[in-house]
């Protein structure tokens, strides 16, 4: 098909098709299509009505009432193990099997995109099956629901936490490094299902149109980086990016 009769959908896959260098970077969009909720406003569950996640996502809170802080944290795990992966994860553990160079670069911590095959993944925010203890600083995975005992300890006799960045903490170094250089090297970086208002993986996408990359955007409603995206496609990440993904041999 022509470029001059291509539908912008149709241009990004064939893109996306001689692309060897690849980024993604999703968001709670990504998440809300598999009824993953986003945690915000009223939860309409007694108790946790009561509190913003600002309330009891943060350091302080924990050292104040570690309990309250892990039983939101173990409905919030509960909730999470009764979703699975849609078609948009599914659909980016098969990109990453099929381009060379690939990183999926995440805000989610509800672990789906592993769940769905996915394994070359930057998590900036952490993983709700992740703990970390006070105590000896191991960190380890734990999918049990309901969990034993509340708070949790370590084998060490430590305490356990979340091993999700907190409000007032900073991301991971690492992983944000990797995030930045990746893209920066990328030739097609995907944005899908993001506010691109949280900062600093806002500036992901920013920095890897600066060095070249073609900036897709997937998302219901434009947000402040559609204007400087190569292409926004409009429309549920669970049928966009699986109809992308089609393109790709």
């Amino acid at each position: 098909m022509s470029s001059d009769t291509a539908t912008p959908l149709e241009d990004v896959a064939v893109r996306l098709r001689a692309a060897r260098r690849v980024v993604a970077l999703t968001g709670a969009g990504v998440s809300a299509e598999s009824g993953v909720p986003t945690f915000r406003g009223s939860s309409g569950e007694g108790l946790w009505e009561k509190f913003r996640p600002e309330d009891l996502a943060n350091p302080d809170a924990f050292a104040r009432d570690p309990a309250l802080v892990w039983r939101w944290y173990a409905w919030r795990r509960e909730l999470v193990a009764g979703c699975r992966p849609n078609p948009a994860h599914d659909a980016l553990a098969a990109l990453e099997r099929r381009v060379p160079e690939f990183l999926l670069v995440t805000q989610n911590v509800d672990g789906l995109h592993a769940s769905a095959g996915s394994q070359r993944i930057a998590e900036l925010h952490g993983s709700l099956w992740r703990t970390r203890c006070l105590g000896c600083g191991a960190i380890a995975e734990d999918r049990r629901v309901p969990l034993p005992e509340l708070p949790p300890r370590c084998g060490c006799g430590g305490l356990l936490r979340p091993d999700i960045v907190w409000f007032g903490e900073s991301l991971p170094e690492a992983e944000l490094v990797r995030g930045f250089e990746t893209a920066a090297v990328a030739e097609v970086v995907l944005v899908i299902g993001t506010s691109s208002i949280v900062y600093p993986a806002a500036a992901i996408p920013q920095h890897a149109a600066r060095s070249g990359a073609f900036v897709v955007e997937i998302n219901l409603e434009p947000t402040p980086l559609t204007p400087h995206a190569g292409a926004f496609l409009s429309g549920p990440a669970a049928v966009i990016v699986p109809q992308l993904v089609g393109g790709v041999s």
